[in-house]
Order: C-alpha cells, then sequence, then structure tokens
C-alpha cells in the first residue's frame, strides 16, 4: 500500500452559507462517480429530498482540493442517519471511507451536545446506517433498498468525552 496522500476533511456550510453550493456540488459529484458510474445505480435516485438540509462532509485531497470522499448526515426525528458514504475506487486503500465515518461521528456528537439531542437514551445520540451488504463488515436484517441488498446498522454514541 503507498503512503496515505495528505487530505483535509470539510464539512459544507449550511444552507444559506458561502461556499455551500460548490462544496456540495463537489460531493454530488464523488457519489455520481461511485454510485452512478461504478454501482450503476440510476442517476435520478442519487439526489434526493434529504439532500437540500443533510449536512455533508466532504474528503479532499492536499494540496490540490481534489474532492475523493464523501459522507452525508441527516437528522431525523429520532436519530442521526449515516448516508451516502463514497469514495473513489482509486483511493479506498487509504481507509478514507473509515476517516469520513469518524468525522461524521464527530459532527454528530457536537451537534447533539450543542442542540440538547439525547437521542437514544440518556447521554447518547443514535446513529442509524443502511449499509450494501458486500461493505457491511465496515459497521453490523439485511434488505433491499435501490436495487441492491443492505442491512440496517444502529450505533448508540456517547456525548461524554
Amino acid at each position: 500500500m503507498s503512503a496515505t496522500p495528505a487530505y483535509e476533511v470539510v464539512i459544507v456550510p449550511a444552507v444559506g452559507q458561502p461556499a455551500r453550493e460548490e462544496l456540495r456540488q463537489q460531493c454530488y459529484d464523488v457519489r455520481i462517480d461511485v454510485f452512478h458510474r461504478e454501482q450503476g445505480f440510476p442517476l435520478d435516485t442519487e439526489i434526493d429530498e434529504y439532500d437540500e438540509e443533510a449536512t455533508h462532509i466532504l474528503l479532499r485531497l492536499l494540496p490540490s482540493l481534489k474532492p475523493v470522499g464523501t459522507i452525508r448526515c441527516v437528522k431525523l426525528k429520532d436519530y442521526y442517519k449515516l448516508t451516502r458514504l463514497a469514495v473513489l475506487k482509486g483511493y479506498r486503500q487509504h481507509r478514507f471511507g473509515r476517516v469520513l465515518v469518524q468525522s461524521l461521528h464527530d459532527y454528530v456528537r457536537a451537534h447533539a451536545k450543542a442542540s440538547g439531542d439525547a437521542l437514544g437514551g440518556p447521554a447518547t445520540v443514535k446513529l442509524v446506517a443502511h449499509s450494501q451488504i458486500p461493505v457491511k463488515g465496515f459497521y453490523g436484517e439485511e434488505f433491499d433498498e435501490d436495487g441492491a441488498p443492505h442491512q440496517k446498522m444502529v450505533a448508540r454514541l456517547p456525548l461524554s468525552d
């Protein structure tokens, strides 16, 4: 395995903030490359009703700022949902998926503390993900989502340090 290239993780600014659209488009570009071009999912399912309000996280190489990974967090009524984790094929050996998941966990903890959301029980926050079966080992009932087998996974993140 080659050395991990320098990178940065960027939380895309909230709705109405400067640079949101440009950075969110970079997230979309990575997702389209992975889910549509590589995995064959229909393009019209890639952007959905959650994208406008979701928190997007982008991983870019330094110093080029080339986007190579993204993940999305959706705040629902009783939990946060991790969705749309994608890393370009040529960069997966660097474990950027783990970096993105950890960044999302950190974001969820901070957001839950700041907003007083103890979703999932006292001093915890509930995070749900639907993983494609080939990558379920990344986290842990199998079901079909967008024509591909998935497994639901739930994590309860402690809000204390």
